[in-house]
């Protein structure tokens, strides 16, 4: 059984930083990609970044290039997004996410995952 814990969540002022991790478990963490989302109220969950299972490639969404950084730790199962210069409009709760062997054009798609955590509430004030 595969299980994602999210933390690190919380509130900061715009243009400060956060770091969200996710502990891993019941899976060999080299053969999942994983990713971030968010999902902000009345709004639709949405793809943030993703990390290949070598861990060589990673992926963002044009909002965040530049500012968030995803990593993974594979010796001790933990997933991250570092998260800098912060604005109101990256308000969402944020969901790690697990699947084995995607295909490229699958790495965005919420629905193409398989394993999810609860998330945790990043709240950026103006």
């Amino acid at each position: 059984q595969v299980q994602l814990v999210e933390s690190g969540g919380g509130l900061v002022q715009a243009g400060g930083s956060l770091r969200l991790s996710c502990a891993a478990s019941g899976h060999t963490f080299s053969n999942y990609d994983m990713a971030w989302f968010r999902q902000a109220p009345g709004k639709e969950r949405e793809f943030v970044a993703a990390i290949r299972r070598s861990g060589g490639h990673t992926y963002y969404t044009d909002s965040v290039k530049g500012r968030f950084t995803i990593s993974a730790d594979k010796s001790k199962n933990m997933l991250y997004l570092q998260m800098d210069d912060l604005k109101s409009e990256d308000t969402a709760a944020y969901y790690c996410a697990a699947s084995p062997r995607m295909a490229l054009s699958a790495l965005r798609m919420s629905y193409m995952y398989n394993h999810w955590g609860q998330g945790t509430q990043v709240t950026v004030s103006s």
